[in-house]
């Protein structure tokens, strides 16, 4: 708003050089026109900064933590200080279990190295200290980019028409090297039909090539509906083994905001 101030008093003085108020109409409402072309024309600074893009990921990272503890008693706080100081780290969405209140997240990383680094370092000491046993996936983000923005994923500059109430993490015990053996556009379409979807990250697995995704659904009921009724049906056609987990949005809203999930920009 500074600059667009300003631009606006320069032009403004540039017009009121050598007229005064005493001048006729006509030369106030040219005055008046002018200057509220320059107040259209100009770009407000809050806007150019929307306007710049997020720095795509390279890698995803998946963990859930094996114990069971009410989200507001996690020291969240604590956790993203650290969590925001590792290497190539760019955002994380806190996940809370349904039912369980298991502990986790999606993180994203700048590269698949610095993911690695992550799951075999910073998080892997973390849950020793806690002491219980831990679940971490590594996710290749660039093979999966184009059938996660077909499907309005939120990593790639999409922006989300509502919050989220809940996520839904999927896995499929699938080997699909490479990913494009996976009819993403086919099942995105049957997607976009599913009550309460709002959007998909697609996940493939580093290394082993399982596919899955990362949901965000409007209630936990949707979720819920989701993941015990429509996807078994879809890992049966692929007579493959499977993995849902359906995670509460709302209770890990702040923490997330904290550490700049892309669910709330």
């Amino acid at each position: 708003m500074k600059i667009l101030t300003m631009k606006i008093s320069k032009s403004l003085r540039g017009l009121l050089n050598g007229v005064s108020f005493g001048s006729n109409f006509l030369a106030l409402t040219g005055i008046l026109s002018v200057l509220w072309a320059v107040v259209t024309v100009t770009p407000c600074v809050a806007d150019e900064v929307e306007l710049q893009p997020k720095i795509i990921p390279k890698a995803f990272v998946y963990t859930e933590l094996q114990l069971s503890v009410p989200f507001s008693e996690i020291d969240w706080h604590r956790i993203n200080d650290q969590v925001k100081n590792q290497t190539g780290f760019l955002n994380k969405t806190w996940l809370s279990g349904v039912a369980n209140n298991s502990v986790g997240g999606l993180y994203a990383f700048e590269s698949v190295e610095s993911a690695q680094e992550f799951v075999t370092g910073y998080f892997q000491n973390e849950a020793t200290e806690l002491g219980v046993a831990q679940t971490t996936r590594v996710f290749d983000a660039e093979v999966t980019k184009s059938a996660s923005i077909d499907i309005g994923s939120v990593y790639y500059n999409e922006q989300m028409k509502r919050k989220p109430g809940a996520y839904v993490y999927t896995e499929i015990q699938f080997h699909a090297v490479p990913f494009d053996e996976v009819p993403w556009g086919a099942l995105n379409q049957v997607l976009r039909k599913q009550p309460g979807l709002l959007s998909k990250t697609w996940l493939s697995g580093l290394s082993t090539g399982t596919p899955g995704g990362l949901y965000a659904f409007d209630t936990i009921e949707n979720a819920q509906k989701f993941a015990t009724e429509y996807f078994p049906k879809e890992a049966g056609s692929l007579k493959a083994a499977f993995y849902t987990r359906v995670f509460d949005a709302a209770i890990t809203e702040s923490a997330s905001k904290e550490m700049n999930s892309p669910f709330y920009q």
